[in-house]
């Protein structure tokens, strides 16, 4: 049975199973050589952890079992990704397979769908990207114009995608488009799977201001996918897209932010307080603030093994994250030890995005007025 509490004495027994593994399973190269591996090797160690990360069974810990998971959940999901953050393990490079587009499939698919992609995902066989954002839709989604056709057995589709992470490793996409009317917003977007390697794809490379190439501009002109690819019913892709937006910023988002802010900790406390007063001053601060998220992380996690499905939580988490990560890199590049300056300003230019990906700052706090707070719209009728 999946554990509703951190404090269950079975989670203590994964913890020690986990660790175990993680001590001799991270890869040599991957310890020694992390922040200075090309684009081409750190792709490869991620290919190679996914494979890993199957073998052993930690791949699919919350998946059910028919679909070749743990059916374990997502307290137990966190304590593998909590502890592989402190461990400075590899992250996948099927990240969204398995975070996003499985338990959208896994939830809304059709079991044809799931016995054709769930395996594939979880052994790291295929990658996946999300073709949600465009130039012109991002914080407000519902407004996308990409578009989907529907002619006989397939789906023609016209548009473009933007932001979308290793689109150029990927071979399918996890699409969301409009099928209803123009101006039909949510009530006329349908998700679908589509084969990234075909005629009518291109992946065009978005340069990071770091130099580093994660991101892409996806086109569609033309390309096709089955009407049996559709996830969920025609015209009700926005119920399914909440479905991969929870998931984005619940377990995994997690696990992404405290992997980040645990190395910067570690390196820190290991290089760069004896050298950076300003670090020092403020390290045990930032230790606590990273703890006390993580908790809050925590808690988030046991009220929904408990059966609470709200995401509205998650706004709050990300929030705080996000500003919390750029706080720390804009101390350490102006503040930092002349060893890792350069590495500094460069994350301090990565994590510009930090407040705008999964969701702008500014949206999520609409999010937490409107549904946490309770507070009324702007413009709505006052009490």
């Amino acid at each position: 049975m999946p554990a509703t509490s951190f404090a269950d004495p079975a989670v203590d027994e994964f913890r020690r199973e986990v660790t175990a593994w993680l001590t001799t399973a991270i890869p040599a190269e991957w310890r020694e050589r992390r922040d200075h591996l090309t684009m081409d090797e750190e792709i490869e160690i991620r290919r190679a952890w996914d494979r890993q990360l199957f073998d052993a069974g930690y791949a699919g810990l919350s998946w059910p079992e028919r679909f070749g998971g743990r059916g374990l959940g997502v307290v137990e999901d966190f304590t593998f990704n909590d502890i592989a953050a402190r461990m400075d393990a590899p992250e996948g490079l099927g990240r969204v397979g398995r975070l996003l587009a499985g338990p959208a499939i896994i939830h809304h698919g059709t079991p044809e769908m799931c016995a054709r992609f769930l395996p594939a995902i979880l052994k790291g066989e295929e990658n996946w990207c999300q073709g949600f954002s465009e130039p012109g839709a991002g914080s407000d989604l519902a407004s996308l114009h990409t578009r989907a056709v529907r002619d006989g057995d397939v789906y023609r589709i016209q548009g473009q995608k933007v932001w979308t992470t290793y689109a150029q490793f990927s071979d399918w996409c996890l699409l969301l488009a409009r099928t209803g009317a123009a101006g039909s917003r949510s009530r006329g977007l349908s998700l679908m799977l589509v084969p990234m390697r075909q005629p009518g794809v291109e992946v065009r490379p978005l340069i990071n201001i770091t130099g580093t190439h994660e991101f892409n501009e996806v086109f569609f002109d033309g390309a096709e996918t089955s009407t049996d690819l559709l996830v969920g019913a025609e015209d009700e892709g926005w119920l399914v897209s909440g479905t991969i937006l929870t998931h984005e910023r619940g377990v995994g988002f997690g696990a992404i932010a405290l992997n980040q802010l645990h190395g910067y900790l570690r390196l820190f406390t290991d290089h760069c307080a004896a050298h950076a007063p300003a670090i020092a001053a403020r390290l045990p601060e930032f230790v606590t603030r990273v703890e006390l998220l993580r908790w809050q992380m925590m808690r988030s996690l046991e009220k929904m093994a408990g059966g609470d499905a709200s995401p509205r939580s998650s706004a709050v988490l990300k929030v705080t994250w996000s500003e919390l990560v750029q706080e720390i890199v804009h101390l350490a590049a102006f503040g930092g030890c002349p060893e890792h300056t350069d590495l500094y300003r460069t994350r301090l230019l990565f994590h510009r995005a930090s407040t705008i990906v999964s969701g702008t700052s500014e949206i999520q706090r609409n999010i937490i007025g409107e549904r946490v707070l309770g507070l009324p719209r702007e413009g709505s009728a006052k009490a």
